[in-house]
This record gives structure tokens, sequence and C-alpha cells, in this order.
């Protein structure tokens, strides 16, 4: 399955008893329904997850069961729920058991069957739910009738899709050129950008996106303040452009304002916005290409969302934090305003297996 910018599969995948589920950072997404703030994880529940998605303000969980589930913030519907009720606990959407693919987006959740047909809830401003229309629904609707939809992202008021075929798809909002289509024409459908189809791997910020494609190339488009496209430049760019030339991209990630991605060496390489140190170079100077983080070669994963604090994911089960602490979101056991501009080791558990931010949360699971 391809993976979204804040999805990442668990080592066992479908058919695992149980994961333990833990939580901190800022209380109302943290799922232990509570509301609180806590600045070290904190154990939820043993649920079995293949995957946790998070961005701003909410969380998806895809069970391998097949079902979906959401909690976190609400203000447009993005927990599917039929209202905009703040949930701080997981909370199942909908009944249905063939959901192969979720993805918590910029105040929106996207969602893929079995089937291969996509669904969006929440905002729907400038069209970005795909339903010709710029209205926001509280329950997951039907993108179109097609049945070949891989993956889904989404930043502010615009989606990012891919197909089996390889073929990348954009809708929503056009400025600064984050829907992809190289215009200033924003599109209430899905449409395809350019003709390749040997995309594999998409992430959305807040207005700005980084893709992957098969051949180990990566590209960006939309909004370049900050440097966070990685050509060297603040440009804006319409279509997505080439970052260098290197071929050994095995993935690409984005926080709200900043870039990451690893390479196939297991190396993480950090871009864009950085005054809470959230590129973890040691520094909070702004990158515009991309910049090695350490000189450590196993990297297995790499999470932000709407704000700065940042969570990655080492191949050896052991997670990393930088960036933003304001709401303990670090996991070190206080919330400061002191932020880490390096990489700093969250406990000494060596067992996680998936991440999840909205860069004011994380959660992490063990096996």
């Amino acid at each position: 399955m391809t993976s979204g910018r804040r999805m990442m599969m668990g080592a066992s995948g479908a058919g695992s008893s149980g994961y333990d589920f833990y939580g901190w950072g800022r209380g109302y997404a943290i799922g232990d329904g509570l509301a609180v703030n806590r600045s070290s994880p904190i154990k939820v529940g043993t649920e079995p997850w293949t995957s946790v998605s998070g961005m701003k303000n909410h969380f998806v969980g895809l069970k391998s069961d097949g079902t979906i589930w959401a909690w976190g913030g609400n203000g447009h519907g993005q927990l599917g729920q039929g209202d905009t009720v703040v949930s701080s606990s997981p909370i199942q959407i909908g009944s249905g058991t063939d959901w192969a693919f979720a993805s918590g987006n910029y105040q929106r959740t996207g969602a893929i069957k079995t089937d291969g047909t996509l669904w969006l809830c929440g905002k729907g401003n400038s069209g970005s739910l795909g339903q010709g229309d710029a209205i926001s629904r509280s329950t997951l609707v039907q993108v179109g009738a097609l049945t070949n939809w891989s993956s889904v992202d989404g930043g502010g008021y615009f989606h990012i899709a891919i197909k089996t075929d390889g073929t990348l798809w954009g809708w929503g909002r056009a400025s600064v050129g984050r829907n992809g289509h190289h215009d200033s024409v924003n599109r209430s459908s899905p449409a395809q950008i350019g003709t390749a189809t040997n995309w594999t791997h998409v992430s959305c910020g807040n207005n700005h996106t980084l893709a992957r494609a098969s051949d180990g190339t990566m590209w960006s488009w939309g909004f370049g303040n900050a440097g966070k496209l990685g050509h060297g430049t603040v440009i804006n760019v319409s279509s997505p452009t080439q970052i260098g030339a290197l071929t050994t991209w095995a993935s690409v990630h984005t926080s709200a304002n900043s870039s990451f991605a690893i390479k196939t060496d297991g190396t993480l390489w950090s871009w864009g916005h950085n005054d809470a140190g959230s590129l973890g170079q040691g520094n909070k100077t702004y990158r515009s290409s991309p910049v090695q983080v350490g000189a450590l070669t196993d990297w297995a994963d790499v999470q932000g969302g709407g704000n700065d604090g940042i969570v990655g994911l080492k191949t050896d089960g052991t997670i990393f934090t930088w960036g933003d602490n304001s709401a303990g979101q670090l996991g070190l056991g206080t919330a400061t305003a002191v932020d880490a501009s390096s990489p700093i080791q969250v406990g000494a558990a060596s067992d996680w297996s998936l991440i999840a931010s909205t860069g004011a949360n994380v959660i992490a699971v063990k096996e």
C-alpha cells in the first residue's frame, strides 16, 4: 500500500492481536478522553491499529478489522460523525469494515475502501472535498465513481492523490500553486496533474507538496516561503518540479511549513521553516535545499503536522523528537518554551512501531 505523509504501517500489519497505544502533547487529541496536556507518553489503550495519521488538530486510525476511527478537533466535521463535536477519545466513523487507507488531513479526513473508491469529509473550502462545490461535510462522501485510488493527502484546502496506475491528481485551492495545475484555477473535482504514471508517495503541508516517483526522484510544488520547496529559492512553483538530480530518495514527509525526506541509505534530510528548531539541525536557520540531519543512517519515518513539533522513528524501534515543546509534545517530561533543535530520544523503549503527529500532539504505538 502506498503510504501517505502521516501514515506509517506497522511491522506486523493486519492480523496482529493488538498494539499498545500511547499519546502525549496537547490534551484534546491524545485519545485518553481527558483533554489534559501530557509531557510524557501515557498509555491510552491496546488497539489493533495498522496505521495512524494526523494533521493540525485530529488523528485518524485504521484497525486490522477494516474499521476507521477518529479523535480530536472537529470544527468542520472532520471526525465524520455528522456533527462538529470534539472527541478526546477515538470514535468509529460509520460501521464499515472495508477500509484500506485513511489519513488525517488539514481539517479533513480522507479514506479509501478496499474497492478503490475515495471518500472525504470535513472543510470544503475551494472545492477541496471534490464534490463539485465548496460545501463542508461532516460525514464521509464518495469522490466521483472511480475505483482505482491508492492514496490521498491534503493540506490547506486542497488534496493530492495517487491512483493505482501511478497517475497524480489534484483539486481544491490553486493559490500559490498548491493544487499542482500550473494555473490559478480552483478545482472542485479531481484533475490529473501532468501525464507521468510513476508516482508512489505524496505528502502535503499547509500550502506545499512533496512527491516521490518510482525512479527515486523527489519533486515539490506550492508556496516557496522559507525555502520549503527545496529548490534553493523562496519562489512559488505551481506544478511538480524536481528537487536536485538524486535518485536515492525513499520517502518524503512534511509538516505545515517544513520538509523532510529519507534516503535509501537511511539518512534523514530537512529544509524550510525552522523557527522552533524543527529542522533538527542544531540551530534555527532556514534552509532552502535539503540538509542532512546528523550522521545516522537508521531513520524509518518522520512526522510533523500543523505545528512545529517533530517526531522520528528509527529502524531499531526508538523514537526521537525535536522542535516546539510548548504543549509537552516532545515527550520529555516537561512543557516549556524552550525548543529542541536536535533530535532527543524519548525514553529508552525500542519497541515502537507506528508514529503520527499533528505537531502539537504525538500518537505512538508499540507492538
